[in-house]
């Protein structure tokens, strides 16, 4: 079972993304967007991964979220890797350390490209359940 839901958009493609606490959720949210972004192929040619540590600060949850996905879509770019691993070091409100692991391009076939996530109809909400968040990226 999948944890997220594409939100239809006229242009743009979005998420509803879900966790049980924050961790969970933005963990949640980053692998959703790597699977917009990616198929797994089902052979592994490599078994090359890398481990990324990433720290980002912000003034609050909102920009820590967004900021947070567009780091990883930029350390993508950059490593040339998928990122299908997450783990939480720290996270709060306002700043997060998290590895990640990249796993070789070679192992994926490309779906679509996402330029960033936007805060056009963000929402981050805690419920009774958990967390839910909503995120349209620029594709």
């Amino acid at each position: 079972m999948k944890s997220y839901e594409i939100i239809e958009h006229t242009a743009d493609i979005g998420i509803r993304v879900k966790g049980k606490d924050l961790r969970e959720l933005f963990r949640n949210a980053a692998l959703a967007m790597f699977d917009l972004i990616a198929t797994r192929l089902k052979e592994s040619k490599s078994p090359d991964k890398e481990k990324i540590l990433v720290k980002i600060k912000s003034d609050n949850l909102e920009e820590l979220f967004v900021n947070w996905l567009n780091e990883l879509l930029s350390l993508s770019s950059v490593k040339e890797k998928i990122f299908c691993e997450v783990s939480f070091k720290n996270l709060d409100k306002n700043s997060l350390e998290a590895e990640v692991v990249g796993c070789a391009l070679m192992n994926y076939k490309i779906e679509s490209e996402i330029k960033a996530a936007t805060y056009h109809q963000l929402q981050l909400r805690e419920e009774q359940s958990g967390w839910q968040a909503e995120v349209i990226f620029d594709v």
